[in-house]
């Protein structure tokens, strides 16, 4: 391994480590109480009876695999739907005018409604549960899905379709030869973007109650005055989060070489 690379794969633990001993030493100087922010240590000690305990041994043991479960299922089902509706709505609204005059105003409109106000009416339609969690997931990951998608779809020059309608390459096999391939840069943000909110809005949608999942051991944990829990719902999170979008990233590139060609 070079010099370059090991300092590549040392940089991205920087920040984590500093932050984790900024937060050692405000718990030792006691500059903020502990029943605000607890010891590291005490989250961990949470962390790992949560993670590993015997159900039923303590509040809150051995629930992660069924909360992390029960999260997952909710944003992959949310984020394949924004996924299916976003990316073919948003490849002919980025080559078709018409198309783009006629989705855009109302697209916009709705992407700037925060996520909190779809809730009453999600839980009206759907009420407390799956549908209304996944309802919310697909809304917010679906807006960038879309507007990634359109953009990378309108910025494809036309001259590659004339230089492919040359060589044979029909309509349909230019869309997947020539128009995704060349988009795939943006709709790769896109669906980074539409995952990662994907799991912000999970926390919004179990939040109404459901019996398991990261947010609903969350909001549980703010009703019982747990704070360690609370950073633990938030830690879980933040690292299923970045997994995902690792194994999004990986999954791509696998599967499509104008994904792998980013790397």
């Amino acid at each position: 391994m070079t010099k370059r690379s090991r300092a590549s794969a040392f940089l991205p633990w920087i920040v984590p480590t500093c932050l984790l001993g900024a937060w050692f030493w405000v718990c030792r100087t006691g500059i903020v109480p502990t029943y605000l922010l607890p010891d590291p240590m005490d989250i961990g000690r949470s962390a790992w009876v949560y993670l590993f305990g015997e159900v039923g041994s303590a509040p809150y043991a051995g629930r992660f695999v069924a909360d992390l479960s029960a999260s997952t299922g909710r944003v992959a089902m949310g984020f394949v739907a924004a996924v299916v509706f976003g990316i073919p709505m948003g490849v002919v609204s980025g080559r078709v005018p018409i198309v783009r005059s006629l989705l855009g105003t109302t697209v916009n409109g709705l992407r700037s409604v925060p996520g909190i106000s779809w809730l009453p009416l999600a839980m009206v339609w759907f009420g407390v549960g799956m549908k209304t969690t996944v309802f919310l997931v697909a809304l917010a990951s679906f807006f960038p899905v879309y507007v990634n998608t359109a953009i990378g779809a309108g910025n494809v020059d036309f001259i590659l379709y004339q230089v492919g309608a040359t060589m044979g390459v029909g309509r349909i096999r230019g869309v997947f030869d020539i128009l995704l391939p060349a988009a795939m840069p943006q709709i790769m943000s896109g669906l980074r973007l539409g995952l990662g909110t994907s799991w912000a809005y999970l926390v919004l949608g179990e939040l109404t109650g459901v019996p398991f999942g990261l947010g609903a051991l969350i909001m549980d944990a703010r009703m019982m005055g747990r704070i360690d829990m609370i950073i633990v719902g938030i830690v879980v999170i933040a690292a299923m989060g970045r997994l995902s979008d690792l194994l999004l990233s990986s999954a791509m590139r696998f599967f499509f070489r104008s994904a792998r060609r980013m790397a």
